[in-house]
């Protein structure tokens, strides 16, 4: 994947692949995934989708996993925290 010519409509294309018709072979398996923390930010963000393929959807051992965003402004945390007082959890 040549990461330079990666264009919006490609980082579309990778969103949108569904699960159910994946080809699990295709994949890569994020455990394989060795990020250097010691690059610069952007440079660590290239190494990782060089090394992942497609950022949202990929293997972790025999799971297949696909990420997706909200379009809001809420956080992880802020979601984790609501959904800890609604279900009444005690941390």
């Amino acid at each position: 994947m040549d990461l330079l010519s990666l264009t919006a409509a490609d980082l579309d294309a990778m969103r949108a692949v569904e699960l159910e018709t994946v080809d699990r072979d295709t994949l890569r398996d994020i455990q394989d995934v060795k990020v250097n923390m010691e690059l610069p930010k952007e440079e660590r963000i290239i190494d990782y989708i060089r090394q992942i393929g497609n950022p949202y959807c990929y293997r972790y051992g025999k799971y297949t996993i696909k990420v997706s965003f909200s379009d809001t402004d809420a956080t992880l945390e802020d979601r984790l925290l609501s959904y800890f007082r609604i279900t009444d959890c005690k941390f």
